[in-house]
């Protein structure tokens, strides 16, 4: 589907991806991770031109990339930014039809094709088509941006670090949806993070750059197992260590003046030393859940969890 062959790509006397080589499978999810200044971004835009390359080919099925006409290629390559940027003055319908539009569709055909996207990303399309981004959640802003580059049925979506301005409650939750969604669409996917739970959790292949280099490209679990060298087996420890160190419900329940429970009321239970970032799964479909501790029930909500996120990150959660 995507190939780099040997590629560079330099800014003067400065390399950013240097003789970088490697193939992308059809249907594929496939992450670009690695440190700060690495060329992971570097390496995602040259796919769609949005960066030309120095040196070396990057084929798109089977074709050079300078082939196309980059109008064209494009249509066919949707992309997804961090910072979602839609068109304000716009609806969520008018912007989810750009490219459409931009195709010849019809109306009738961009309508259906709206309606779609949003009942796949669970947002209500009669609730949802006609608002302005500005009346959106952020979270809700970043299923519309990844519909959006869906809008055309492309064969490639490039997903360059698209959830990490999230809080982590919504963070959780789209890396789910979006692993479900793939499910649904099996698109290939190139998706650069920093996160190396979230390069963990969503890739099929991950592929570890540094400075420029590919250090290693492999399954989840051969770079747990069987990592190459000793800056992969740093880089990967991070992943144990955030497993391991994981804030528990008990470091919220210490900060926090919680409201005890007669029963569960209907809210999911969970114990009170989980791992917080395992609430987050629960927190993200429901405002609250149910903790069990010392045998005695208590709620926990979204609300709670934010503000002792908010406390940590000051310093004031002892």
């Amino acid at each position: 589907m995507i190939e780099f062959k040997h590629v560079s790509k330099k800014y003067g006397n400065k390399i950013a991806v240097d003789d970088v080589s490697f193939k992308i499978n059809e249907g594929e999810f496939f992450v670009l991770i690695g440190p700060s200044g690495c060329g992971k971004t570097t390496t995602l835009k040259m796919i769609n031109r949005l960066i030309p390359l120095t040196e070396g080919y990057i084929y798109f099925k089977d074709s050079p990339i300078s082939d196309y006409p980059v109008y064209e290629m494009r249509w066919d390559i949707g992309y997804v930014l961090q910072q979602i940027a839609l068109f304000p003055h716009m609806s969520v319908k008018e912007n989810i039809a750009q490219v459409p539009q931009m195709k010849g569709w019809d109306k009738d055909r961009i309508d259906q094709r709206v309606d779609e996207l949003l009942k796949m990303v669970n947002l209500d399309p009669d609730t949802y088509r006609d608002r302005k981004p500005d009346e959106l959640s952020g979270g809700q802003r970043q299923r519309v941006g990844v519909v959006r580059a869906l809008a055309a049925d492309p064969p490639v979506i490039l997903m360059d670090e698209p959830f990490s301005a999230l809080d982590p409650i919504s963070r959780t939750k789209l890396q789910d949806d979006l692993i479900e969604l793939q499910k649904q669409i099996k698109k290939t996917i190139v998706f650069v993070t920093h996160d190396i739970d979230e390069a963990m959790k969503l890739g099929d292949r991950i592929c570890l750059l540094n400075e420029g280099h590919v250090e290693q490209i492999d399954t989840p679990e051969y770079f747990i197992n069987h990592p190459k060298n000793d800056f992969i087996k740093q880089f990967i420890s991070q992943y144990d260590r955030n497993v391991q160190q994981q804030l528990k419900l008990d470091d919220v329940l210490e900060n926090t003046e919680l409201k005890s429970l007669q029963s569960t009321q209907d809210l999911p239970v969970v114990q009170h030393d989980t791992p917080l970032k395992k609430v987050y799964e629960d927190l993200a479909r429901y405002n609250a859940v149910a903790v069990e501790r010392d045998g005695k029930t208590h709620m926990l909500t979204r609300e709670d969890v934010f503000n002792f996120l908010a406390d940590s990150e000051r310093g004031d959660a002892s």
